[in-house]
């Protein structure tokens, strides 16, 4: 209309337009955003229709059968997601003048790092801080962080983490060697090279494949490895060490998780002088900016204590 004052733009923006369209993109769909959001598929709709009529652009294609980001939704979430980050961080910021940690830490971990390795430390951390509610996935299946809301997670890993856009920081050094109970190496005779295990019979880590292998070194750098076919299979390390001690083979592990059967002899070393692997332990986090102070507590507690709990620690 003639002479009316044209509105102005930014007074339009919705910044809950902004939030649940970068969640959308995040998690792949408006279902499992809905579903993550606890809200109304339709609410999450109504949201990006407005911003994409506001833009006057398309930034998400979506019929029934598929969901894409355009190009041009994916320079705007970009710019969404670094917005939202700051505004995390901004709130974060005041949260840390007070003097006593909040809020809620969702972490991803195996079976192995959850019941072995961090639990200590874990519930140190809750002590210290009861006000911090934590929620821990364990799961030993790879867990995408972004899709499904975890703030950190602590992998266990031979080889090197695939390149990803998350933060990979090093946790500990962690070697694996055989054990077995004294009465199973007493009944079968102990071994005094890699090749004497052909004759024993094995315990696994993991239930696939069903067949394994042993890539032992030794302390003067000899390489082998031994193939053997496991009576027992199992993702629960607690299952193998208690098969182990009642004298049903020999099994691989992590040495921190057999600190006290070592300590109490219902196991021992075999071939102590060579290594059945070297692994390491990384904390995983999608981003730096946008953490709260409770999860970035957790982050430097583990960062700072692992090691010394669990690093290499039998000899």
């Amino acid at each position: 209309m003639r002479g009316q004052k044209a509105a102005n733009p930014m007074a339009m923006i919705d910044l809950n337009d902004y939030f649940y369209f970068v969640h959308v993109v995040e998690k792949r769909g408006f279902s499992p955003a809905a579903r993550a959001l606890n809200m109304p598929k339709s609410r999450l709709s109504r949201h990006v229709s407005q911003l994409e009529e506001r833009l006057d652009t398309r930034l998400i294609q979506r019929t029934s059968r598929q969901f894409k980001v355009t190009e041009t939704g994916q320079v705007f979430y970009q710019h969404a997601r670094a917005m939202i980050e700051e505004m995390e961080a901004a709130e974060a910021a005041i949260q840390s003048r007070k003097e006593s940690l909040s809020g809620r830490v969702t972490m991803s971990c195996s079976v192995g790092v959850a019941q072995y390795a961090i639990k200590d430390l874990v519930l140190e951390f809750l002590l210290k801080h009861p006000k911090v509610n934590l929620v821990q996935q364990v799961t030993n299946q790879a867990v995408d962080l972004v899709s499904s809301g975890i703030d950190m997670a602590v992998r266990g890993h031979m080889e090197a983490l695939p390149d990803s856009n998350n933060i990979q920081q090093h946790l500990a050094n962690v070697s694996w060697y055989l054990f077995a109970s004294p009465e199973y190496l007493a009944r079968t005779g102990t071994p005094e090279s890699p090749y004497d295990l052909l004759k024993r019979q094995s315990l696994k880590v993991g239930w696939q494949p069903v067949t394994g292998h042993w890539s032992l070194e030794s302390m003067d750098g000899l390489k082998t490895t031994i193939p053997f076919s496991p009576q027992l299979c199992s993702d629960d390390m607690t299952t193998l060490k208690q098969a182990a001690a009642q004298g049903l083979g020999i099994v691989s592990l992590p040495a921190y998780t057999c600190r006290d059967e070592l300590n109490d002899e219902s196991l021992v070393r075999v071939l102590p002088e060579w290594v059945a692997g070297k692994a390491q332990l990384s904390l995983v986090t999608p981003s730096r900016r946008g953490q709260s102070p409770s999860v970035r507590a957790l982050v430097d507690y583990l960062l700072s204590n692992l090691n010394a709990r669990i690093g290499d620690a039998v000899g």
